[in-house]
């Protein structure tokens, strides 16, 4: 009886129900005890800090195969998250993506964007949900719209439904309904869609982001094969505020522990800010590659961008992207930026080397990055 007393113990500092008449205390424990065990050992935290640990965040990542993606998968496996990857794109794109977490801490799982179903079985056990959804050029079975609107709406419906404590949404600093690239108007739109669907949700509007796989100082090294670089007004009348990608995704990180970033939207942009004419010439003096810039006509330029648009597959070029990486980056002096999340902004000068070396010819592989003359900034 001994033995049996002690196994019905209660834990210290759980309060078991007073017995009422023909109710034996030993029978209304149970249901106290059960009541603690709904809460899943995944979202306690415990252990020392790594990837080896239990920080307590179960996140959803849509869109975790893309650029951004993969920094924020990385970010989340290193302190120990279980993540949710939804995917439709083939194994062999998630190969990079399975060593980034612990055994048994990624989990992937195929789902339909258009089916809600699918949407909803792979929120309902997160507590965090992070859309990073998109593609620079439309196919004919997404659009910009179905990309930016009707993809965010449905999983910020579903996830308020499902009750997930934390929504982000990843937009554009130049999202604008008056914009002229179609991208930038669809994204405004998905901002206030996700906005009306979940009122706490934390948007994040990065510039254009630069890093190893990026596709805005890579397209633009890139295009010394056609024989120089064609700029719209010769890049002269663009000014442009990059921003690291590693910074936008320790930016996720930080406004999922932040109880105060729900309902808030960040304006995330670089410490500097460059005309694109001056920006172009660093990518080509750290490349150490001949610069020839000139002038291109907008509407010549589109035409030849139609002709990239004809490739059935990913097209170099686009009218959209024309007119995306030449619209002045705005600013939001009003909006919380990194600083507010704890983040020091990198400068394009402190990385781009990573990105740019790769350009390089062979004898110039080693060169240091301090024998190229830093760009020239615009005034904030």
């Amino acid at each position: 009886m001994a033995a049996v007393a002690r196994c019905a113990r209660p834990p210290r500092g759980l309060l078991l129900p007073r017995a009422g008449p023909g109710i034996s205390v030993l029978a209304a424990a149970p249901s106290v005890l059960q009541q603690h065990r709904q809460v899943h050992h995944a979202v306690i935290p415990h252990g020392r800090s790594g990837r080896s640990s239990v920080s307590g965040i179960v996140a959803t990542v849509f869109g975790a195969t893309g650029f951004l993606g993969r920094y924020v998968v990385n970010r989340l496996g290193r302190i120990g998250s279980q993540v949710i990857i939804p995917y439709r794109c083939d194994q062999y794109d998630l190969m990079y993506l399975r060593p980034m977490g612990d055994l048994g801490q990624l989990l992937f799982l195929e789902w339909d964007c258009k089916d809600k179903d699918s949407i909803r079985r792979a929120v309902e056990h997160s507590n965090v949900v992070i859309n990073l959804v998109g593609k620079e050029w439309e196919t004919k079975n997404f659009n910009f719209e179905d990309e930016f609107v009707n993809i965010p709406k449905s999983i910020a419906q579903i996830t308020r439904e499902a009750g997930v404590e934390t929504l982000i949404h990843i937009s554009h600093l130049n999202a604008s309904m008056k914009s002229p690239s179609k991208y930038l108007r669809s994204k405004a739109v998905g901002e206030k869609v996700v906005r009306e669907e979940f009122p706490d949700a934390i948007i994040l509007k990065p510039s254009e982001m630069f890093g190893r796989e990026d596709r805005f100082l890579n397209h633009y090294a890139n295009m010394r094969w056609f024989g120089g670089v064609p700029l719209i007004s010769l890049g002269k009348k663009t000014v442009k505020q990059p921003v690291y990608v590693v910074d936008v995704a320790k930016a996720i990180i930080n406004a999922i522990k932040d109880p105060d970033a729900k309902g808030k939207t960040y304006a995330l942009a670089g410490p500097n800010r460059y005309l694109l004419y001056d920006m172009v010439e660093y990518i080509y003096a750290v490349s150490f590659r001949t610069f020839l810039p000139y002038p291109l006509p907008r509407p010549l330029y589109h035409l030849i961008a139609r002709f990239f648009e004809i490739n059935p597959f990913e097209p170099w070029l686009t009218r959209d992207k024309v007119d995306r990486f030449h619209t002045t980056d705005m600013t939001f002096p009003d909006l919380p930026g990194l600083e507010d999340l704890g983040i020091q902004p990198t400068s394009l000068e402190q990385k781009a080397i990573e990105v740019l070396r790769r350009h390089r010819k062979y004898r110039w592989l080693d060169a240091e990055l301090e024998e190229a003359k830093p760009a020239k900034t615009y005034p904030m």
